[in-house]
């Protein structure tokens, strides 16, 4: 069913779906099944490549540093609701600096392909980034990861840890298994009829709630209009069959219990206010009550994986890079120093 969904066919679409739109919807953005339409803060680039017997192609940002060199890399990596365009400010600062940045879109995921069938793994994810660093000649790199990308990241740093110079961990989620702490599985197919539901006002009311502790600011809504839009394009049901299969690797594929073996000099950037938890919105009231305290969550994990540092933003939620871009900033670059 999901096979016959071609990319191709899909993105054409886009211009009639835009032309035969009724006027009211103008205020939902309709963009392709890769984002077609979203506007990225720099240059996107596209890595073809073949994974799973399929051809496939994975968006990316590669931002050369400004002025002085400083020979290192830094490697950005998205969450599950965010794209390589969500650390547009990050990136700034660190081409700034002299840094050469490289922010992926994984497969799945924004301007990347969405296959009909795939088998996600962090292992796979992990492999896709390693490749795409192979051909762009890095071969060792700073790795931030957010949200999921911390789970992937962290997947990263314990395939290939030569190749990884510092990890470091904004607001990861897979702190904590939320399976073992009693949260229940939902089905690829139940999945895939949540993501089937999705609209501008629930992404907003979830992240209103979820990761910014009640406290909304303007330019949060380009990054709603961009989920949103996605998923109110010609791709819809292709982009809501991956983010079930991709929420079924998030969920049943922990990183937790492999911190303890991380080799490399790892930080935890912990917005304290941060509330997430896969799976929350069906667990009975008594799990979902020990769910989703970053507050202790990150001061916890921090004495699992071996001389790791804790920084702590009191106060700040999921997403402290796109709440405070300059106290985060300022953080991350005396980390990478």
């Amino acid at each position: 069913m999901y096979a016959s969904l071609k990319i191709g066919f899909l993105a054409s679409a886009v211009t009639l779906a835009l032309a035969c739109a009724p006027a009211k919807a103008a205020e939902v953005p309709v963009y392709g099944p890769q984002l077609q339409g979203f506007d990225y803060p720099y240059p996107l680039q596209h890595f073809n490549f073949n994974s799973q017997g399929e051809s496939l192609q994975m968006g990316y940002l590669d931002v050369q540093p400004q002025g002085q060199k400083n020979g290192q890399t830094v490697v950005l990596l998205h969450g599950k609701n965010f794209c390589a365009a969500t650390w547009g400010d990050t990136i700034k600062v660190l081409a700034s600096k002299g840094y050469r940045v490289v922010a992926p879109d994984q497969i799945g995921f924004c301007s990347s392909t969405k296959p009909g069938h795939y088998q996600y793994t962090f292992q796979q994810l992990a492999q896709n980034t390693q490749q795409l660093l192979t051909s762009l000649k890095i071969n060792k790199a700073t790795i931030v990861g957010h949200s999921t990308g911390g789970m992937l990241a962290t997947r990263y740093a314990l395939m290939y840890p030569q190749q990884v110079a510092k990890l470091v961990l904004v607001n990861p989620i897979g702190l904590e298994d939320w399976k073992a702490k009693g949260v229940p599985w939902r089905s690829v197919d139940q999945w895939y009829q949540r993501e089937l539901q999705l609209s501008a006002k629930s992404i907003h009311d979830y992240e209103l709630k979820t990761y910014y502790a009640g406290q909304w600011k303007a330019e949060y809504d380009r990054w709603v209009d961009m989920l949103a839009g996605l998923n109110n394009g010609p791709g819809h049901k292709l982009v809501a069959w991956n983010s079930a299969l991709i929420y079924d690797m998030i969920f049943t594929q922990p990183v937790y219990y492999e911190f303890q073996n991380l080799q490399v000099p790892t930080t935890l950037m912990i917005g304290t206010a941060d509330t997430t938890a896969i799976g929350s919105d069906i667990a009975s009231p008594e799990v979902k009550a020990r769910l989703g305290h970053y507050n202790l969550l990150g001061k916890q994990v921090s004495k699992l994986i071996p001389h790791a540092n804790l920084i702590e933003f009191k106060g700040l939620g999921h997403a402290p890079q796109m709440e405070e871009p300059q106290k985060f900033n300022q953080s991350l670059l005396q980390i990478l120093r």
